[in-house]
């Protein structure tokens, strides 16, 4: 089974999880830009943190097999805090980086003016930049959200085969896969979906334009969820072609959309200093 993450925080996690996950079959994953946990309180602070997506997490990811890729923007919680929104007009000099193959995670958090803002200057870029969308759906009043978020990318320039509706539950589905967008899922423990759900939802909807990830971050998750659903799916009756279209050929379809997707790995790196290596507890 080879899988694609196209959702999850690896700078949240440790190389023991990369180790695992290629065991599972992991083989690439799209890291996007997101809340830290810990409030930004200056753009500096943004630069940095995407620096360390587009150099050190792809390089700490090929030593494990697996190919790394980024989205980066103003992330909604974020978008609030007048001191970050300087943010958005340094965007344009990373959105040209190789290893960009979205503008993300754009959307909603409490659905703000703000917010608003953001999300509309943030489609426009993508749609300038040739890039296509990942895009965070509230995790509070979904549908909502949902109806929100659709209205001002119909709005925007970019087109909605373009965009990626993330965060997407029972709730938010019809409404999303109405959108012609495509249709993104987090299984996560006890906050987003589960894999029974996941598999419910794809035996309604199919599995055209369908994306799985796990989301992991630095919360109570699970890097190996998409294996999971995966089983899960093969379990209920699907065949590995279908598991195979949600689990690497969708992810991929999307993401290529950017021009960038890159999946061959470069062999891991020689040694450093006097035997050091970041390869903790390797060989």
């Amino acid at each position: 089974m080879r899988i694609f993450d196209p959702h999850i925080h690896m700078t949240s996690r440790t190389t023991d999880d990369y180790e695992a996950m290629y065991a599972a079959g992991v083989r690439a994953v799209v890291e996007p830009s997101f809340w830290l946990g810990q409030p930004r309180t200056s753009p500096a602070s943004f630069f940095d943190y995407f620096d360390a997506l587009l150099g050190w997490e792809p390089f700490r990811a090929s030593q494990y097999g697996i190919a790394h890729h980024c989205t980066i923007a103003l992330n909604p919680k974020e978008a609030n805090d007048p001191r970050c929104v300087p943010v958005l007009d340094a965007l344009p000099r990373y959105l040209v980086k190789d290893g960009v193959v979205a503008v993300g995670e754009i959307g909603y958090d409490s659905m703000t003016p703000a917010e608003d803002t953001a999300l509309a200057a943030q489609l426009q870029l993508a749609a300038g930049h040739g890039l296509p969308a990942l895009v965070h759906t509230p995790h509070r009043d979904k549908l909502a959200g949902l109806h929100r978020t659709v209205d001002v990318i119909r709005e925007s320039d970019l087109p909605p085969d373009r965009v990626l509706l993330d965060h997407l539950n029972e709730t938010t589905v019809k409404a999303a896969a109405d959108s012609g967008c495509w249709l993104g899922f987090s299984v996560y423990p006890d906050t987003k979906m589960d894999e029974e759900r996941m598999v419910a939802v794809i035996r309604e909807y199919g599995t055209e334009k369908v994306l799985v990830n796990s989301a992991a971050d630095w919360g109570k998750s699970d890097p190996l969820k998409t294996r999971r659903v995966g089983d899960a799916l093969l379990a209920a009756g699907f065949g590995e072609d279908d598991v195979d279209q949600v689990l690497w050929r969708n992810p991929v379809a999307f993401y290529g959309l950017s021009g960038r997707l890159q999946l061959d790995v470069p062999g891991a790196p020689a040694p450093l200093h006097e035997g050091n290596s970041i390869l903790r507890g390797g060989e």
